[in-house]
């Protein structure tokens, strides 16, 4: 077992997964220095780059403005000497030449000056000008040739200087001579390096502060969260209380986040039912998983292909705000078969009935789910108002639904309902021919009461598929099923299946008993199976269940019932000290009022419980476009506003009703705080409520008061059996509930989870397909023997 749940967690997560969770115990501080390396060096590399860019312009401008300044300094003082040396040069005068260039030296970065004729004879000139006019002849001739002045930067004996030759021209214009100024130019090298070692030291405290800031924001944005889901898994993994990271930790590790956290929910229940199924062990039982259903089911298809009928689709597509969001509806049904469907791939046909569901099928009205991590292929039929109207309002609820429950609500019957009816079922029937198309050995599992007519229908066109159908509401007696106008036609439209399947072997007597009583058929009471038209129907009973784990429970680590039972009366503004629960739809076949006026006798017969009892039922609408259920709706309002009305004092009152759609989780935060739950349906097929509040109580505590009606009572024994009608009897468990000692109360929720926990959800789903499969062998077997008898007899 414990290597099947490996096997599972490796297709759940993925080697990926499996991998990066490795990695996260234990290389993720290596991994972080290499990260934070890499991205220093890369932003430094970037910083350094963009920097070196800029400063290059900025070197460049200031090296360009002081060569261009020391141009136009040389070029003043040249044409300055040569307007003051014209005179004295044509008279001869070169006293007056010589203190004209003395009167000059003194200048910043001047080195020499010197006055030529036009031969180039030198006529005044500063000491040490001659060595510093080596590159000057050119210069000198291109000035005189040219009649203008010239000017260019020069290196003289390794330094940088720049020479200026401008002539000295008469009044006609005719060239005398020409003056050399000669400027150092190696200041502007020497201002450029400073430039640059100022730049360079700009840079350097850039990257260090760029340094320091992507290491402080690695560690705490990204080291941080990535320690925390480490130990996160490490505690998962050796099996120590794990809590789970904050959503800032999961969100910065996206896309990861998306694999992470389920990933360790698997590990997290892999672990539980790994270590139930030890104990289990110990007594010769096995505990019932979605791995072990998976493999078992793989097992029996042996390749075949699964697919699946119901109103109800697993994933629903509503519109909200622009978004189109994806719910799960909280359903027993869904828990149980995906884990099949994922297995063999197989396929989902329902109805619709999202707002977005159309926008999100292909053009064959095909989606694959979950969303998250496709497995198998979701089917969707389109009903039109009329069709939903006259199939499930109509004939189905309003028709087979209190029919069947015996609720005293008359059921209706009308020809446009069944016509409806036949039509709808004929939509699917021809979906799933579609859809199974060439498959060989097809296994089709169809669900409830809507489709009573589809097995036929199915069975006709593809004779060679198994065929099976679960009614999960009662199936009542034989003169009560004669209400209905179309018995016949209903009862052979179910018989066209393999495997009729009901939650209880009393639900299994009363179809047997209406077949008799209707239909020219051999009904083998013994085996309990059906032959009609040479075609084998078993009847058999498959209690349905729901999911449970058996995990330790852990004061420390969980909520306790006193501190969910405080918060949950803070939330809803009331004061109490003992709270009971009830968990239905606002339906007539619920005992809800009956359950309202057992409450009002408790308080009645046992004064004590004013001011500390409330009852807390959680009511959500169904059906409202049917008036039965429009009427029902009101009188239970109704009913809750007298009682409160007689017995509300300050914060307390004895009701409460939450009229509206409760999310799994928010139910069981009510499960775990009540001291009771009430489920007292008027008839039921199995109600799974009674189940889930025994699976939700981990610490053993709370007392299940349960309708002798149910299909639940015929397991849960160590419930307090109630006749929902006797209203002063229910009130007397309401007070035994409230005063059970601890000891008997732990007792009897023991033994009720050890029940719910071997024959769980997965355990139903099991059984019922592994029937299914047996029945066609047995059936092939015996057609094979009858064969092989009549070949002999020739």
């Amino acid at each position: 077992m414990r290597g099947e749940i490996h096997c599972e967690l490796l297709t759940s997560g993925g080697f990926c997964s499996i991998g990066f969770l490795n990695f996260l115990r234990k290389d993720w501080a290596r991994f972080m220095k290499i990260l934070s390396l890499r991205l220093i060096l890369a932003l430094i590399i970037g910083v350094t780059f963009v920097s070196l860019a800029s400063s290059w312009y900025e070197v460049r401008t200031t090296k360009d403005a002081l060569r261009q300044e020391l141009e136009s300094k040389a070029e003043t003082l040249g044409q300055s000497l040569a307007a003051g040396a014209e005179s004295p040069l044509l008279a001869g005068d070169t006293a007056r030449l010589e203190l004209m260039v003395q009167h000059f030296t003194k200048r910043d970065h001047l080195l020499g000056i010197g006055i030529y004729s036009r031969d180039d004879t030198p006529l005044v000139a500063t000491p040490g000008l001659g060595s510093l006019l080596a590159g000057a002849p050119k210069l000198m001739t291109d000035a005189l040739v040219g009649n203008r002045t010239v000017s260019e930067f020069v290196r003289v004996r390794l330094k940088r200087t720049h020479m200026l030759v401008t002539p000295i021209r008469t009044a006609d214009n005719k060239v005398v001579g020409e003056i050399v100024v000669i400027h150092d130019a190696t200041y502007i090298r020497t201002e450029i390096l400073r430039i640059w070692s100022r730049i360079f030291l700009r840079i350097a405290i850039q990257v260090l502060v760029i340094a320091v800031i992507t290491f402080l924001v690695l560690r705490w944005s990204l080291a941080g969260p990535i320690a925390h889901v480490a130990q996160w898994i490490k505690a998962l993994r050796t099996g120590r209380h794990a809590v789970q990271p904050t959503p800032q930790d999961l969100n910065f590790l996206l896309p990861f986040a998306n694999e992470v956290a389920p990933l360790a929910e698997s590990m997290r229940q892999a672990r539980a039912a790994a270590e139930a199924e030890a104990r289990l062990r110990n007594i010769n039982e096995s505990l019932w998983t979605a791995q072990r259903l998976a493999d078992h089911v793989r097992n029996k298809l042996n390749g075949s292909s699964l697919f699946v009928v119901s109103n109800r689709e697993p994933y629903t597509h509503t519109r909200q705000d622009k978004r189109v969001n994806v719910t799960v509806p909280a359903s027993g049904l869904v828990t149980a078969l995906e884990p099949i469907l994922r297995a063999c791939h197989g396929t989902w046909v329902a109805h619709g009935s999202g707002n977005a569901d159309a926008e999100t099928v292909d053009i064959h009205d095909r989606l694959k789910v979950p969303p998250d991590d496709p497995r198998y292929t979701l089917r969707r039929i389109w009903l039109g108002r009329e069709e939903e109207d006259g199939y499930y309002n109509g004939f189905a609820n309003e028709g087979l639904w209190p029919l069947c429950h015996i609720a005293h609500t008359r059921p209706i019957f009308r020809t446009s309902d069944w016509e409806y009816y036949n039509k709808v079922n004929k939509k699917f029937a021809d979906a799933l021919v579609e859809e199974i198309g060439s498959e060989e050995h097809p296994t089709v599992l169809i669900q409830d009461y809507h489709f009573a007519l589809l097995p036929r229908m199915l069975k006709e066109r593809l004779p060679h598929a198994r065929v099976a159908i679960f009614w999960h509401i009662p199936w009542p007696n034989a003169e009560s099923f004669s209400i209905c106008p179309w018995q016949r036609e209903l009862l052979d439209g179910l018989l066209g299946a393999d495997l009729i399947g009901f939650h209880t072997q009393a639900h299994c007597n009363n179809f047997l008993h209406t077949v008799d009583h209707v239909l020219e058929a051999k009904v083998d009471w013994e085996h309990f199976f059906i032959e009609r038209n040479q075609h084998r129907s078993s009847v058999l009973p498959f209690p349905i269940s729901v999911e449970l784990v058996e995990d330790r429970f852990d004061a420390r680590n969980e909520i306790s019932a006193e501190e969910e039972r405080s918060t949950l009366l803070l939330e809803l503004g009331i004061e109490a000290t003992f709270l009971g629960v009830g968990v239905d739809r606002v339906d007539y076949t619920k005992g809800i009022l009956e359950r309202f006026r057992a409450v009002e006798s408790l308080l009645e017969r046992y004064p004590k419980y004013q001011g500390k009892f409330t009852f807390i039922q959680i009511g959500a609408p169904t059906r409202s476009r049917i008036k039965r259920y429009v009427d029902f709706q009101v009188e239970v309002k109704n009913e809750v506003e007298r009682i409160n009305a007689r017995f509300k004092r300050g914060k307390w009152k004895p009701i409460v009703f939450q009229n509206r759609e409760h999310t799994h989780q928010e139910v069981q935060r009510y499960y775990r705080a009540a001291h009771l739950c009430m489920v007292t349906s008027l008839h039921d097929g199995m109600n799974l409520v009674a189940k889930e509040y025994v699976a939700a109580r981990q610490d053993e505590r709370g007392v299940l008061i349960l309708s002798r009606f149910t299909g639940a009572a015929r397991e849960l024994h160590d419930a307090i059996i109630v006749n929902p009608y006797d209203v002063e009897s229910t009130a007397e468990a309401i007070a035994q509930a409230l005063e059970m000692n601890v000891s008997e109360m732990a007792d009897r929720m023991r033994r009720m989870r050890r029940s719910v926990m071997e024959h769980n959800i997965y355990w139903w789903a099991g059984s019922l397909i592994g029937q299914l499969c047996s029945v066609r062998l047995r059936q092939n077997r015996t057609n094979i023997s009858v064969i092989n008898r009549a070949q002999v007899e020739r």
